[in-house]
């Protein structure tokens, strides 16, 4: 098994170990410890039954009848008590998974979503395919796989013990007729257990490994497929306007001949797993027979003996045969391992390059925006802004212009700390006091109230509030819907959904808002409106905008106009006169 190496549990530990080192580790060694009592109660009542099965048989075979209710009687009790223990292994095993996932999902989703990590991730070209699955399907995965192998080969360990001993004991009353001469050979079945698990075990490792890579890339190409429909979910009416879907149709099925194609291999490499274990299953329920067979036809042996040879060789053999049987699954987890390995690994380096741990150095504590000697480039090298240093007061007003790409929004977004491509200093007021306004407003999954409250609004804020906010910016008609769930991005149109971003300004009333092209889909008439209603409900805030409208000049005090080549001026607003 050249893939299970020492990489591959070093990994698997560093994703493991937290959880168990951590606030729930007493809880979660108390569940383990359970599971494990119930795990070895199993095994010692299998042992047990494989024992009562002499005296069973015995009495079948010699007609004895209070032999025979006698033992039936003893079985019940043996069988009641090996259902309540597995009833309660399988109930307490699914009590540790979920707590377990729900600490690691906690856990990934704290280290992803903090420090923007989810978004460096996707600008610095990283190569972790769908971090959503990782979180949502690859723990589960992770844990369910992790504990029920665990707990597979914990039991096939001590089920070997348990019956070893007694198959040891049982070969010395076989004998072997060869050559005229019967022979007793030490622990035979013991070693024929051994041999015929160990030819197995080399043969399905040969034929199952491929299916460790298959699987990985099964995973993600169902989950490439699953983002392509959610994308198509998403944005129906510019595929509807577009009258894309003969190309998101082809889209989607390119992705799903990844899916089909790949799962054909797997079905290939599968059926030839299948045909050798199921062979080598059905094989170990004659071979102990056979391997007896010479003993019984001397008749030195019993009925009730060979049964109890069948059981106890069947517990030996499916200990030994553990990776024969679990292949399949120990091939899935390991590519389950490999995800969430690389994911582990991206997170940490993306963090490493982000911004705090680069050149842009960020001070939260600041009376207003001071930025020195800063520069920026795009993700591949370009210059976007060269050496810049300014300042901008409390109520003051800043607008920059320039052509598409110059690095306006750029500007923006390493003012907010989330760009991690640059150099020099920022100094700027506290987050909790500023509100950055996109050109598409992100509306969260909720109701309208929750949207509109997004992201520090006050949770008890009155409807009254909330409604005289709406009828502020226009949104009159939305006020019945306040409490309604709906996709709200794909029912209100882009220039609504900008209005609504307004109305979250006047209801968190920050002191510094930056709005990159915020009132880009609405025309002059209401974008004068808005800014207008800015300047009256919160004068003392600090706006600053991007934008391409000369119309945007009268609402600013100063302009920063960039030249896309990284150079930069600043300039009084040119406002024109009306006609």
């Amino acid at each position: 098994m050249e893939r299970f190496n020492r990489a591959f549990f070093r990994d698997t530990w560093r994703i493991l170990s937290p959880y168990w080192k951590g606030k729930e580790r007493w809880s979660a060694y108390g569940l383990i410890a359970i599971v494990v009592g119930l795990t070895f109660a199993m095994v010692y009542l299998s042992v047990r039954i494989t024992i009562w099965y002499r005296g069973f048989y015995d009495a079948l075979q010699h007609y004895d009848e209070p032999g025979f209710w006698s033992d039936m009687l003893t079985f019940g009790w043996l069988a009641a008590l090996y259902i309540f223990s597995s009833v309660y292994r399988t109930y307490l095993r699914e009590m540790l998974e979920i707590r377990w996932r729900r600490w690691m999902t906690r856990g990934y989703l704290t280290h992803w979503l903090s420090l923007r990590t989810y978004y460096h991730m996707q600008i610095l070209s990283d190569t972790t395919d769908n971090p959503d699955q990782r979180i949502a399907d690859d723990i589960s995965a992770f844990i369910r796989g992790t504990l029920q192998l665990s707990l597979g080969l914990l039991s096939a360990l001590v089920t070997i013990g348990s019956y070893i001993g007694l198959l040891w004991v049982l070969s010395s009353r076989l004998i072997l007729p060869f050559e005229g001469a019967n022979w007793t050979i030490s622990g035979y079945l013991v070693w024929a257990a051994l041999i015929y698990s160990v030819i197995g075990t080399l043969l399905i490792t040969h034929i199952g490994r491929p299916l460790i890579g298959l699987n990985f890339n099964q995973q993600r190409y169902d989950a490439d497929f699953r983002f392509g429909l959610v994308r198509v979910r998403e944005n129906p009416e510019s595929i509807a306007l577009y009258g894309g879907e003969e190309h998101e149709h082809r889209n989607l099925m390119e992705r799903f001949t990844q899916i089909f194609g790949n799962y054909w291999r797997i079905m290939v490499r599968t059926k030839l797993l299948n045909w050798f274990s199921s062979g080598y299953a059905q094989i170990a329920i004659v071979f102990p027979f056979l391997v007896v067979a010479p003993s019984y036809f001397l008749a030195h042996l019993g009925m009730g003996v060979i049964i109890e040879v069948s059981s106890a060789f069947a517990g030996v053999q499916g200990g030994l045969s553990y990776i024969v049987t679990s292949y399949a699954e120990l091939a899935a987890w390991h590519a389950v391992v490999d995800r969430l390995a690389g994911f582990t690994q991206h997170i940490e380096e993306t963090r490493k390059r982000a911004p705090g741990a680069g050149h842009i150095r960020h001070t939260d504590d600041g009376p207003l925006l001071h930025v020195e000697h800063l520069t920026l480039q795009a993700p591949d090298g370009r210059p976007l802004l060269t050496n810049l240093s300014l300042r901008v007061p409390p109520g003051d007003s800043l607008l920059l212009t320039g052509p598409s790409g110059s690095g306006k929004s750029t500007f923006l977004r390493a003012v907010a700390g989330i760009w991690p491509f640059g150099d020099g200093k920022i100094e700027r007021p506290p987050r909790q006091e500023s509100l950055f306004l996109p050109q598409k407003p992100y509306l969260p999954l909720g109701s309208l109230r929750e949207i509109l409250l997004y992201p520090h609004g006050a949770k008890d804020t009155s409807t009254e509030t909330l409604a005289n906010a709406l009828r502020a910016v226009k949104l009159d008609r939305l006020i019945p819907s306040l409490d309604d769930e709906r996709q709200w991005s794909l029912i209100l149109s882009l220039g609504e959904q900008q209005r609504l971003a307004f109305a979250r300004i006047l209801l968190q009333r920050p002191r510094w808002i930056y709005m990159d092209e915020a009132t880009s889909a609405l025309d002059e008439g209401a974008e004068e409106e808005l800014y207008v209603l800015l300047r009256r409900e919160l004068p003392d805030s600090t706006v600053i905008s991007v934008g391409h409208r000369s119309t945007l000049l009268q609402y600013h005090r100063t302009r920063l106009d960039l030249n896309g080549l990284g150079g930069w001026t600043f300039a009084p607003p040119q406002v024109r006169a009306a006609p």
